[in-house]
């Protein structure tokens, strides 16, 4: 028996060449493009084996391309999300961008910066943190009607409280996009996007997988309550020195 003859521009063991991703500004906008319509896009990173950190964060896992990504994300959007417990143990930096991205973002008919989002039921946030003490626009923090009323943060963020016990995330979804802020970015956490795929939320999915085997205790990029599996539509697969780009979106927008 003749065994088939290797693929062109393939290594000895048969393995064909991935499609390596390109990260001029242009191509970025091809790949990951503003939606026309509104949308609720989740940026996450994994490794190979699932996991969503490294000793409890997500820089362990990021790789070539990554960053580039993650920037254009935060330049397209009109707002983005982020849970508290994200920002805290990230050690969320203010949302300022590059000169370019600014111009870009205005040559396009938006605001100079996005809006910073943090969902919070304890309101156990610090304002000294640069995400608020630095912010180019004052911070919006999601909350209940049940969390303290003498928090500090209130001083440096509007604080929207939204449900009775617990952050109503579709009432904030539509207050965004009453201010404007169709096009919504969330980073995270793993409980923050596991709420909003039970509260059927999430339009996209941008998911870099690293080349890693973490093994350990590290959890995956979504937990929260039960919820039916929602069908997505691979839109790209692309690799950069050996990190995996996935693009995946819903057939009929959530809103």
């Amino acid at each position: 028996m003749r065994l088939p003859a290797p693929q062109a521009r393939a290594d000895p063991a048969g393995h064909g060449p991935a499609r390596s991703m390109i990260f001029t500004p242009d191509e970025l906008l091809g790949h990951y493009p503003r939606a026309e319509h509104p949308t609720l896009r989740a940026n996450f990173i994994a490794s190979a084996d699932g996991a969503v950190s490294v000793d409890g964060l997500s820089a362990g896992l990021q790789g070539p391309g990554d960053k580039e990504i993650f920037d254009h994300l935060r330049m397209t959007c009109d707002a983005l999300v982020v849970a508290a417990g994200t920002v805290r143990a990230e050690r969320y930096d203010a949302l300022r961008l590059t000169g370019s991205a600014r111009t870009w973002r205005i040559a396009n008919g938006l605001s100079p910066y996005p809006l910073m989002v943090v969902v919070s039921g304890s309101l156990d946030l610090d304002p000294e943190q640069l995400i608020f003490s630095d912010a180019p626009i004052r911070p919006i923090v999601l909350t209940h009607r049940a969390a303290p009323a003498d928090a500090p943060i209130r001083e440096v963020a509007e604080v929207i409280a939204l449900g009775e016990d617990e952050v109503d995330l579709a009432a904030g979804v539509r207050l965004l996009h009453d201010r404007g802020a169709t096009r919504v970015l969330c980073e995270g956490g793993p409980g923050l996007l596991g709420a909003m795929i039970a509260a059927d939320l999430i339009d996209e999915l941008c998911l870099t997988v690293a080349p890693l085997l973490v093994g350990g205790s590290a959890g995956r990029i979504a937990h929260g309550p039960p919820a039916p599996p929602r069908r997505m539509s691979l839109r790209h697969a692309l690799t950069h020195e050996d990190m995996l780009f996935l693009r995946y979106a819903r057939s009929e927008p959530a809103w």
